[in-house]
């Protein structure tokens, strides 16, 4: 007996979901596949770019954004999880009188080198001194220890976090 193959002009139905998604201050509606990460949601149906997708494995750090406070991996986060809760990306850390300290720091420092880590070492930064306005260099390297640099070495890194830890301070 021979097998065909099917051929149709039509793609196949996905399921998606209708998720509402609050991020970086703005409420989105959105259809995703059931199975998307918050990470995907953000990357491939809202088009904030910045969160990276590096090892989908929760291995790099790349990912993370901040929920309700909280530096969170994205890649591991159901996107359903994240529905009506706070989500800050990397986009959300400027304000409208400019970058966040932490991104104006890791400039002067230069803290940032290729730059594909860099939007989740900021996120886990800034949720760190949201909770901690004035943290050691101890809890500043845990804070960041699930966010893989290859390319500075992390002083200057801890540096820039010093650094806009004691300007935030000021503010």
């Amino acid at each position: 007996m021979a097998h065909r193959a099917v051929t149709t002009s039509m793609p196949m139905p996905r399921a998606t979901d209708v998720v509402r998604l609050r991020v970086n201050g703005d409420l989105y509606e959105v259809g995703v596949p059931a199975h998307y990460t918050l990470l995907e949601a953000l990357r491939y149906e809202l088009l904030l770019t910045g969160s990276k997708q590096g090892c989908d494995k929760g291995d790099c750090g790349a990912c993370t954004v901040i929920i309700d406070g909280r530096a969170t991996l994205s890649c591991l986060t159901p996107v359903h999880e994240a529905e009506e809760r706070d989500v800050v990306t990397v986009e959300g850390l400027a304000s409208a009188d400019g970058p966040h300290p932490l991104q104006d720091e890791f400039d002067l420092k230069g803290a940032a080198q290729c730059g594909f880590c860099t939007p989740g070492i900021l996120c886990s930064a800034a949720a760190l001194l949201a909770r901690t306005p004035d943290p050691s260099r101890d809890e500043i390297r845990e804070a960041l220890a699930g966010n893989l640099c290859r390319c500075t070495g992390y002083t200057k890194i801890f540096e820039a976090v010093e650094g806009a830890a004691a300007r935030l301070r000021v503010e």
